[in-house]
């Protein structure tokens, strides 16, 4: 599938200096940040952060975990929390396998996951995906400082931050054979605060535009992360920032090999009051992020908590 005309995401660069709040980079990131977000939902980011020696080491991980039995890798459970472990051998995505990591950027949570895998651990594996996780949590943090500080609310950055725990969700797709489904994962939107995705070399993604067009993400760039905006900022927004559409769509004869850091607010998410006026009424209740988990798919955040 080709996206409709020669459509593109926002690439934001934060690779050139050093981005510290306050200075004059800072800013100008901030404001495009939000209107990468304000129009897309989503968008590439250029972060240099994961060396050569980091890439190659997690995909490496990454390709070891999924070459273990399938018995195996259903291990991974976490009992109460919906949409946290295995997922795979399903009928309709032949082409999909994902593992999900509790508490993914916490080093005992990549160890406890490491023990279900293997039956003495796996140190290399715990120490690069460590690692990783951490540069995507710092990303993620820093988009997120960057969406309070332009919406000018925030003093209430820092108690967001530390009420998040992140779900770190290992992925692969692999090539459809032939006279198969390219379907990777199905058309969804994510119930996080915002995702921080990470891939190999092999470009899936799909995001859908506002106006019902297909953008093909190409994110194949080593640096290359793309900040795609979940229900939860969705409603903390107050409808300004849409969670956008999207799924993943397979071709050539490459296996996909990708990460996504989730991030969920462990307590009470409510819209700002800042962000209520008479151009933007309240639109959503304050409500259990996590409870969202709860929540089917199916359903919408008007449904969860909408005013």
């Amino acid at each position: 599938m080709g996206s409709e005309g020669h459509l593109k995401l926002p690439v934001l660069d934060f690779t050139k200096e050093d981005l510290k709040p306050g200075t004059s980079s800072w800013l100008f990131a901030c404001k495009n940040v939000r209107q990468a977000l304000e129009d897309h939902g989503c968008f590439v980011i250029e972060y240099n952060k994961a060396s050569d020696e980091l890439q190659d080491g997690v995909f490496g991980a990454l390709k070891e975990l999924f070459d273990l039995p399938t018995e195996t890798k259903m291990k991974n459970k976490y009992e109460g929390q919906p949409l946290k472990g295995y997922v795979g051998q399903h009928p309709k995505l032949p082409l999909h396998e994902s593992l999900g990591i509790y508490e993914g950027t916490t080093l005992e949570g990549i160890q406890n996951f490491a023990n279900q895998m293997w039956p003495i651990g796996n140190d290399q594996f715990c120490k690069y995906v460590h690692e990783f996780a951490k540069v995507a949590e710092e990303l993620d943090q820093m988009v997120a400082r960057m969406i309070f500080e332009s919406y000018g609310v925030e003093k209430y950055c820092d108690s967001y931050i530390e009420s998040t725990s992140y779900l770190l969700r290992l992925l692969n797709n692999r090539a459809p054979k032939e006279n198969e489904s390219s379907l990777g994962f199905v058309c969804h939107t994510d119930k996080s605060f915002t995702t921080i995705l990470h891939q190999n070399h092999i470009n899936a993604l799909v995001v859908e535009t506002k106006d019902g067009k297909w953008i093909d993400v190409d994110f194949s760039s080593p640096t290359a992360f793309v900040v795609v905006a979940g229900d939860a900022l969705m409603a903390w927004s107050n409808d300004r920032i849409q969670s956008p559409n999207h799924k993943v769509v397979m071709s050539g004869k490459e296996t996909r090999y990708s990460m996504g850091l989730f991030a969920f607010n462990r307590g009470i998410l409510q819209v700002p009051e800042e962000l209520v006026d008479d151009e933007h009424p309240l639109q959503y209740k304050p409500f259990n992020h996590l409870g969202l988990l709860n929540f089917t798919y199916v359903s919408s955040m008007k449904d969860y908590c909408g005013v």
